[in-house]
């Protein structure tokens, strides 16, 4: 479970009724840490999940220009260290940013980003993280497999690996063809969601939908991911708001079951 999923819960509600829920695995949010943090440390952090039993397995931090020259880069960066610092002190192994950014975009970024991937892995190597790099549907920069994956190879970062959010994928300009371009145990990590049948010119993120609830070809997209070695998390990132506000406990024990049903159909997991 992504922690954004329960965001409106806070840091520890969240992960207190995902955990009562059955969840084992959880991913942390950056800004649901800062808000803990406001009135406790680090080290309780950690201590909490830990004591629920709870593995993080991943976790965000939304910066914009992060990949690409940019005004806000500079900040970004500092952002950055101070958030592979964070989770690393937390025992996360890995931390994804989007490709955030809303400046129109020419070739000379993309020659450019290479070594913008290269600066953040180099930070993400000294804290022993894994990087990694979410294309999103609406970014002007990478919003699409294809690019993000030409990139991270273009610049060839030991720690910095592609990632995959599953309504980015099927509601962006990526085809299913694309995945066949991941290499074997390339792919760092996987967001899991279904898309809601509405025009693909209507999608937003209130068209993201717990796994099932759906038309996205699930099943087919996870056994392409699994022929090509993905056999990591599936974190649920939802944003409706009927999800986001409700009871984490309530909210994950329905992903729970209906996320197992679509794995125990398409015969993975």
């Amino acid at each position: 479970m992504h922690q954004g999923t329960s965001r409106g819960a806070g840091y520890q509600k969240s992960l207190e009724g995902w955990a009562k829920a059955g969840i084992k695995n959880v991913e942390l949010s950056d800004t649901l840490l800062d808000g803990f943090l406001k009135d406790d440390t680090l080290a309780a952090a950690g201590r909490l999940y830990k004591d629920l039993g709870l593995t993080a397995v991943s976790s965000q931090a939304v910066l914009p220009d992060m990949w690409i020259p940019g005004p806000a880069r500079a900040a970004s960066l500092e952002t950055w260290k101070k958030r592979c610092d964070q989770f690393s002190t937390l025992g996360v192994p890995k931390l994804y940013c989007p490709s955030v950014t809303n400046r129109k975009v020419t070739m000379d970024d993309y020659k450019a980003t290479p070594q913008c991937i290269r600066e953040a892995g180099d930070i993400a190597k000294e804290h022993n993280i894994t990087a990694m790099i979410e294309f999103a549907r609406t970014s002007t920069h990478l919003a699409t497999l294809t690019s993000s994956l030409k990139m991270i190879r273009e610049a060839g970062h030991p720690n910095v690996r592609p990632m995959m959010d599953f309504f980015h994928f099927w509601s962006g300009l990526s085809k299913f063809e694309d995945l066949d371009l991941l290499q074997h145990g390339e792919l760092a990590h996987a967001h899991f969601q279904d898309v809601a049948d509405v025009p693909k010119e209507l999608y937003d993120n209130n068209s993201r939908l717990i796994p099932g609830d759906g038309i996205a070809p699930l099943a087919k997209i996870l056994h392409k991911l699994q022929e090509k070695g993905y056999a990591g998390p599936l974190s649920v990132e939802l944003f409706l708001a009927d999800v986001v506000n409700g009871d984490p406990f309530e909210v994950a024990s329905k992903i729970k079951e209906k996320g197992e049903a679509v794995l125990h159909k398409a015969k993975v997991g």
